[in-house]
C-alpha cells in the first residue's frame, strides 16, 4: 500500500513513519509511505507556503498554489484526503475502509486552514480526527499512518491481533495480564490460567462487552444493544 502525506513539516512525519510497526512495514515493502514538502515547489527567497487571509482576520492561511503544484509534481495516490475538522470522523470503520485501497494521500493543514480553492477544487474527501484543535495535520496524519498501516497484511506478527484490539468488533478490547499472577496481592483471574480456552474465550467476550457497557455505551448502542446470547455470557461471568 502506498500513502502519500503532504506537509510543511516532512521532518516530523518522516520521523514517525521510519519507527516501529511501520518503520518495519517500510522495510520490507509492505507500506510505501512518502512524505512530500511543500515548500519544495516555492521560488521566492522565503519559500512561502502561507499569507493573509483576504478580508482579514487573524492567522495566515496556506496558499493554493504550492499544494495545487505538489499535486501535480508528485501524482500522489487517490483519493487526497484534507486532515480537518469538518471531514468524516476517523472510526475503525473508515480506518478498514482506507486499509482496504491500494493507496491514498493525506494533507496537513496549518495555521488558520488552507485556501477554500483547495477544499471544492483539488482533494477529494476530509478526515477528522476528532472535535478539537490542533496547530496543524501532522499529529492527525501520524494517527491515520498507525491506524491504517497496521492493518495492512503481514505488518503484524500475529494476525488475530487487530481482529481482537479495540473497536474490531464494536467493543472495547478485554482485560489482558501479563506476569506475575499475583502482584502485591494483586491476582490474574484463575481462568486465564485454567488452559480451558474455549472458556478463556468465553470470558473475555464477556469482559469486552461489560468493559465496553462500562466505559462506552454508545457503542453498544450503536450496535443495536445486546443480543440474547450476549446477556446470558453476561450472566455466564457476572462482575468480579
Amino acid at each position: 500500500m502506498r500513502i502519500d502525506v503532504l506537509t510543511i513539516f516532512p521532518d516530523m512525519v518522516e520521523d514517525f513513519a521510519r519507527r516501529s510497526l511501520l518503520g518495519k512495514a517500510r522495510e520490507r515493502g509492505l507500506l510505501d509511505v512518502r512524505v512530500h514538502d511543500l515548500r519544495s515547489v516555492t521560488t521566492d527567497p522565503h519559500r512561502s507556503v502561507d499569507d493573509t487571509p483576504f478580508g482579514g482576520g487573524a492567522g495566515m492561511v496556506l496558499m493554493p498554489g504550492p499544494i495545487f503544484e505538489t499535486v501535480e509534481a508528485v501524482e500522489p495516490p487517490r483519493p487526497l484526503l484534507l486532515l480537518g475538522p469538518g471531514g468524516r470522523r476517523l472510526d475503525q470503520q473508515l480506518v478498514r475502509e482506507l486499509a482496504s485501497l491500494e493507496g491514498f494521500s493525506l494533507l496537513c493543514g496549518r495555521y488558520e486552514g488552507v485556501d477554500e480553492r483547495v477544499r471544492t477544487h483539488l482533494v477529494d474527501g476530509e478526515v477528522s480526527i476528532g472535535d478539537y484543535v490542533l496547530a496543524g495535520g501532522e499529529v492527525a496524519a501520524m494517527v491515520v499512518l498507525e491506524a491504517v498501516g497496521r492493518l495492512v497484511p503481514g505488518v503484524m506478527g500475529n494476525v488475530d491481533s487487530a481482529a481482537e484490539e479495540s473497536f474490531a468488533d464494536g467493543l472495547l478490547e478485554y482485560p489482558q495480564y501479563t506476569k506475575p499472577a499475583d502482584y502485591r496481592g494483586m491476582q490474574v483471574p484463575a481462568i486465564l490460567r485454567s488452559g480451558d480456552h474455549g472458556q478463556i474465550a468465553r470470558w473475555r467476550r464477556a469482559m469486552a462487552l461489560r468493559r465496553t457497557l462500562s466505559d462506552r455505551p454508545d457503542l453498544i448502542l450503536a450496535r443495536g444493544g445486546l443480543t440474547d446470547e450476549e446477556e446470558y455470557l453476561l450472566l455466564e461471568f457476572p462482575e468480579e
